[in-house]
């Protein structure tokens, strides 16, 4: 999270508006050498949240990284709340 140089808010979808569903999505990622986010995939959420919650993620940028002077990729866990009429 202090490397998130980039940070795109989710859009939240009409339809699971309108069914009044929220909750977390929980996603796993590779940040990349460059920060950006690699092999995104769905850990749990709900069906209704995950595509907007996989679109809006995979518009993040971090600073890369740095090990023993060397850029490398790290394994994360990102949740993205979907709360109605908090957003």
């Amino acid at each position: 999270e202090g490397s998130l140089i980039r940070r795109v808010q989710p859009t939240y979808p009409i339809p699971a508006k309108n069914a009044r569903i929220q909750g977390p999505v929980i996603l796993a990622a590779i940040i990349s050498k460059a920060g950006t986010i690699d092999n995104l995939r769905v850990v749990s959420g709900h069906p209704m949240l995950v595509g907007a919650a996989i679109d809006a993620v995979s518009q993040w940028r971090y600073r890369p990284y740095i090990l023993n002077g060397e850029a490398v990729e790290v394994e994360t866990q990102i949740t993205v709340n979907f709360v109605l009429g908090g957003q």
